[in-house]
């Protein structure tokens, strides 16, 4: 026969006047936590009592019931009421709902006070961030939301920024399988697919401290204490458009700029601003770079220029100034710490005579002439000019004895000081003329464009290794080997574990390109039936044709491909030389594979993507490769963004790729140089308006001026 199972019965609940309540004395709560009594009244206030007190009667010396409650769990609770009561907010009779429990229960009254309080969990920092984002998606603001729970603002932004890690980062903390400190650390970067590959990176090994995870999340970032970030400032490189990651969690000395070849690239436009400044001096030359190396005025004559005198009203001030200096020297000696007001003051004194101290000298005009000036930025950011330094080769000739006239080379005459002389200016070594002079020569592609046209044919690899299973299976049984037998190898271009590969820089137009469609849209296929379970996914796969997993693989390992330009490290951080020069060869040979056609994959040169960005021999030399000289003479003579323009237009069926795009000769190392057929016959890659000939000499010189007047527009 089976036993009945006995049914509990719960305290019954019922509002009871607040004047019929007293604090139990067993409450075992008697140091303070958490939110305060002041801050919980509020709370009251403004939501109600969301939570029952609970309360047991209390019996007089005979047993009987008195009227009275006393409370001995909610004493907080009964306190912020209490204190309701007593800012006359609540009255004293107001109803209170409570749970009653028997008076005469088995239960000790402590036991009660002290399981309310133990059983109580507190809420997972997880759901406090998905309750203030529900909160601020209906319309409350940050500031709000802190002011209804009696706490700071920031950390109500702290719980927020929870938001820019990834979901499966978010998954796994909610499973224990990291901690808050190294969630947070996270938030450094909002690129979801950067931070499970640092993820993936760290999480078996270990170093997984949070400064190691925001460290490598900002490996290739520039700090905002960083002199270059000094000199520019963070807002103007925010206003040009650059990214600043900011750890709202951790001191970050005002955060971490993403883009240094922004920072760069402003960095040189400022010092260009200042060198033109200073050339109008007159000096002869002008260098400016970030820092120069130490000794690099050694073997320069520096000249001494005349202090100019201070006039009678600044030798006051500056007297002035050196007495109130040592008067509030002397009146705060004895004091351990200056007030804030005083330590400012004394600073401003300081920096006031130094300034007298530091007057700029001034120089004869003649030896301005043929000296020059060096422009940097100290390690603090500020900037320093140092004026005065003649170079060997500058100096005048020496004076033939008894003749006061110094003679002009190849003459008899004096030496005459030009009226208006142009500085040359040079910026980290490299000359910086205004864009009609510059020099013929062909100047290195910009790194940070090298690294973006490289993404374009990581991308187009990457698709193109998709649709050429045979490949991918040769280059993943090709990576494998190497792991397997060649313990040294480079990493090549492929990631052993198949990740998808970030792209630190990238144009605006690489998302719209046609391979990223392509890309996005097999991913879709694929994803439509890729099951959600681990044994699904295995039986899954177990029943695929053989055709099918064929094709499944080499969409997965299309996404480990890595064609990317990188600047080689030799420290050990990064990519070595030599292993670069593995990835781009193991790259070409892929492009071989495959018939990657960059041209066919829809690569075009424009003034976005290229020919913007480099200078005009560059441009000109691109158009010589892809429409011949003659068309690259009708516009040498166009002004940078005139030439840009016209030559998109002229090498816009040519076929042209810059040398990062082309394919390498396995032969002799040399990159294939498309539009070579151009040279052969340059009026076959002109259009037609520019290589129609005429009949006679008058026609011809007729077309070719309005052939130039079009190119000109």
């Amino acid at each position: 026969m089976a036993t009945a199972v006995q049914k509990i019965t719960l305290s019954s609940a019922r509002d009871i006047p607040f004047n019929k309540l007293v604090l139990s004395q067993s409450n075992v709560r008697r140091v303070k936590a958490g939110v305060s009594t002041e801050e919980l009244a509020e709370s009251i206030a403004r939501r109600g009592l969301i939570q029952s007190l609970h309360v047991r009667p209390v019996l007089d010396a005979d047993g009987a019931e008195t009227g009275m409650f006393e409370v001995p769990a909610g004493g907080r609770r009964y306190r912020a009421l209490e204190l309701l009561m007593k800012q006359k907010r609540l009255g004293k009779t107001a109803p209170v709902p409570c749970v009653v429990s028997d008076a005469h229960s088995g239960v000790l009254i402590d036991e009660v006070s002290l399981v309310e309080n133990m059983e109580r969990a507190p809420l997972h920092p997880l759901d406090q961030f998905r309750a203030f984002q529900a909160m601020r998606d209906k319309g409350m603001t940050e500031e709000a939301i802190a002011a209804a729970f009696f706490i700071d603002v920031n950390v109500v932004k702290q719980r927020l920024r929870l938001v820019s890690v990834s979901p499966a980062l978010l998954a796994i903390y909610a499973d224990d399988g990291m901690k808050l400190e190294q969630l947070m650390a996270f938030t450094v970067s909002s690129d979801h697919d950067r931070q499970e590959q640092v993820w993936e990176a760290i999480k078996d090994g270990w170093q997984k401290e949070p400064y190691h995870i925001r460290r490598m999340l900002t490996e290739t970032t520039v700090r905002a204490a960083d002199k270059r970030a000094v000199f520019v400032g963070v807002e103007a490189y925010e206003a040009a458009g650059g990214i600043v990651l900011r750890d709202l969690f951790e001191s970050d000395d005002g955060g971490w700029l993403q883009d240094a070849g922004l920072l760069d690239r402003l960095v040189a436009e400022k010092l260009k601003i200042v060198a033109d400044e200073i050339a109008g001096e007159g000096w002869k030359w002008v260098e400016a770079a970030l820092s120069f190396p130490y000794g690099h005025e050694r073997g320069l004559r520096e000249l001494v220029g005349a202090t100019v005198d201070l006039t009678e009203e600044e030798r006051a001030t500056r007297e002035a100034l050196r007495n109130e200096y040592d008067r509030l020297e002397a009146e705060y000696a004895e004091a351990d710490e200056l007030p804030d007001e005083i330590d400012a003051r004394l600073g401003e004194i300081e920096q006031a005579l130094e300034a007298f101290e530091q007057r700029p000298a001034i120089y004869d005009p003649a030896d301005i002439a043929i000296a020059g000036v060096f422009v940097s930025v100290d390690s603090d950011g500020s900037l320093s000019v140092d004026r005065g330094y003649v170079r060997p080769e500058d100096e005048r000739p020496v004076d033939a004895e008894g003749d006061d006239t110094p003679e002009v080379d190849g003459g008899d005459g004096p030496v005459a000081t030009p009226a208006v002389q142009r500085a040359v200016i040079t910026i980290g070594g490299q000359p910086a003329e205004p864009e009609d002079d510059e020099e013929d020569g062909v100047k290195p592609l910009p790194e940070r464009l090298v690294i973006e046209l490289t993404a374009h044919r990581t991308l187009a690899l990457r698709n193109a290794v998709a649709e050429h299973p045979d490949v991918a299976m040769t280059l993943l049984l090709h990576k494998l080997v190497s792991d397997t037998f060649r313990h040294t190898a480079p990493t090549g271009c492929l990631e052993a574990n198949v990740r998808h590969i970030f792209f630190s820089a990238q144009s605006e137009e690489l998302k719209d390109s046609a391979q990223a469609s392509e890309i996005a849209e097999r991913h879709g296929r694929w994803g439509d039936h890729v099951p959600a379970d681990d044994q699904a996914l295995w039986d899954w796969l177990s029943h695929l044709d053989d055709g099918t997993r064929l094709d499944l693989l080499a969409h997965c390992v299309s996404f480990g491909v890595n064609a990317l330009f990188e600047r080689p490290n030799p420290y050990g951080s990064g990519v070595s030389q030599h292993g670069l020069d593995v990835r781009l060869a193991q790259a070409d040979r892929l492009a071989r594979a495959t018939g990657l056609d960059m041209v066919a994959a829809g690569w075009k040169p424009t003034v976005g993507n290229y020919l913007g960005r480099v200078t005009k021999p560059r441009i000109l030399e691109a158009v010589r490769e892809g429409a011949g000289q003659r068309a690259a003479g009708l516009i040498d003579h166009l002004k940078k963004g005139d030439m840009a323009k016209e030559a998109e237009r002229l090498l816009a069926d040519t076929g042209w790729l810059p040398e990062p795009l082309r394919l390498v000769d396995p032969d002799d190392g040399q990159a294939i140089e498309p539009g070579a057929e151009a040279d052969a016959g340059d009026d076959a890659a002109l259009p037609d308006f520019l290589s129609e000939d005429g009949d006679d000499e008058e026609t011809d010189e007729i077309e070719d001026e309005d052939a130039l007047t079009i190119a000109a527009e």
